[in-house]
């Protein structure tokens, strides 16, 4: 099925000023507050039912692996997609493309959104929502991988980082009780008012013990996804795990399908 904007899909070949406004024409046109069908009352079931159908709706997590080729270099971007309906896996897809361009902050989505896509486009199933290993709107230009990828799809998506890339929280984030979250603003690094709310510090587990201590996971939403139900996504998906599960089960298979195609041959 064709991306309902491929106009706003990643290219690679574009110069970095031109990506760069490529990202804020995404974040113009992406949706920051809640616009789906799914009803999110049923979170912790895991998004156990769905608007009219009745059927739980398909959470889809998405990560990234890399493939090196015979001299040791990393060649290859693998996107990893496991679509769940109940908290049951029902399908995973996974897609190789060729690296393009070299890993550079808050452009990330022109490095590893055309595996993405061509995943995606292998899904037999429509998901009602997307959830990346990346950011969302906590982004210099309030338009990270899951808000990129959410745009030109067109489907619900939330981006889950495991580090802060640009705006401050609102209060101290370190060893959090867990089912914490602490608002993270827009600052002068972010395309976007001071102040703005624009994600969650979410802390979804934490050790008991008073010695070590688990960071938190930084939430923000995608596409057609608020803050806070980003937040309340993220801690009902990661119920027995840091990560939510559909992305915690993405990093999984991402390994196990690159088994097999490390070190092309010379």
């Amino acid at each position: 099925m064709t991306p309902p904007r491929p106009d706003l899909a990643p290219d690679a070949s574009l110069e970095r000023d031109d990506m760069e406004a490529l990202q804020r024409e995404i974040a113009d046109t992406a949706v920051f507050e809640d616009a789906f069908e799914f009803d999110p009352t049923t979170l912790g079931d895991p998004l156990a039912s769905a608007s009219s159908a009745g059927d739980p709706p398909i959470v889809a997590g998405v990560d990234q692996s890399f493939l090196t080729n015979a001299e040791g270099d990393q060649d290859r971007a693998l996107s990893a997609v496991v679509a769940m309906r109940g908290g049951e896996v029902i399908e995973r897809v996974h897609a190789v493309t060729p690296l393009e361009i070299p890993y550079i902050p808050g452009l990330l989505s022109f490095r590893e959104g055309r595996p993405i896509l061509e995943a995606l486009e292998a899904l037999s199933v429509e998901p009602d929502l997307l959830l990346f290993d990346g950011s969302g709107r906590i982004h210099f230009r309030q338009a990270g991988i899951a808000t990129h990828m959410g745009v030109v799809r067109d489907v619900p998506s939330i981006g889950v980082a495991k580090s802060l890339l640009c705006g401050t929280p609102r209060e101290d984030t370190e060893n959090l009780p867990a089912g914490t979250r602490v608002g993270i603003d827009a600052n002068s690094r972010v395309d976007a008012p001071d102040g703005t709310l624009i994600g969650y510090a979410v802390q979804t587990r934490q050790y008991e013990s008073p010695d070590r201590y688990i960071n938190p996971l930084y939430v923000s939403p995608g596409h057609r996804v608020g803050p806070e139900t980003a937040a309340d996504v993220a801690l009902a998906l990661a119920s027995s795990y840091k990560l939510p599960e559909p992305v915690r089960l993405a990093d999984s298979y991402a390994d196990e399908a690159k088994q097999g195609l490390d070190e092309r041959p010379k």
